[in-house]
């Protein structure tokens, strides 16, 4: 692996006798450490091809996608912090598209900023908080979990992927 590549991150096996908090944050945080170690040792051009003919989906728009949704459900919707919007007016809810100025060190390190700021947003809060976002109408609990289910469905994206680029499985 190459100084330009996305180094593999060590992960903790979420909890499995803790409170509803600690239990949801590592659960997520273990999903977010997959999403990096899927993505590891990937050049550029493997991450940014469509290893599955039929898709358009690529490793790396999937990284860029879960940035965007950190920041969306954790600071914009549920905490109303006055951030750049994460994806473009003309795809409002999707991020999956590259630019020509995307590199896969830098969504990765994006990514991981993102959920840096979503973990200070959780730690802020209670589970029963409400959202602070106009018009939002979800607890953080409810954040929590749709992170959970949007991270894990991806992460499945991620292993078809990985598998048909260089036939890499695993956690």
């Amino acid at each position: 692996m190459t100084s330009d590549q996305v180094q593999p991150v060590e992960r903790s096996r979420p909890l499995q006798a803790a409170g509803e908090r600690a239990t949801l944050n590592s659960l997520l945080d273990f999903l977010r450490g997959t999403v990096v170690n899927k993505v590891a040792g990937l050049t550029d051009e493997q991450a940014f091809s469509h290893s599955v003919p039929a898709s358009a989906l690529t490793p790396a728009g999937l990284v860029k996608h879960l940035a965007g949704t950190e920041r969306f459900w954790f600071a914009i919707d549920f905490a109303a912090q006055d951030i750049e919007w994460p994806w473009p007016d003309d795809n409002p809810h999707g991020n999956f598209v590259l630019s020509p100025d995307d590199t896969l060190p830098a969504l990765v390190a994006d990514y991981q900023a993102e959920c840096a700021r979503s973990r200070a947003v959780v730690a802020a809060a209670s589970l029963d908080d409400m959202a602070q976002g106009e018009g939002m109408n979800f607890n953080l609990r409810f954040a929590l979990t749709h992170l959970i289910e949007e991270t894990a469905r991806h992460l499945g994206h991620l292993d078809l992927l990985r598998e048909s680029i260089d036939g890499s499985t695993g956690q």
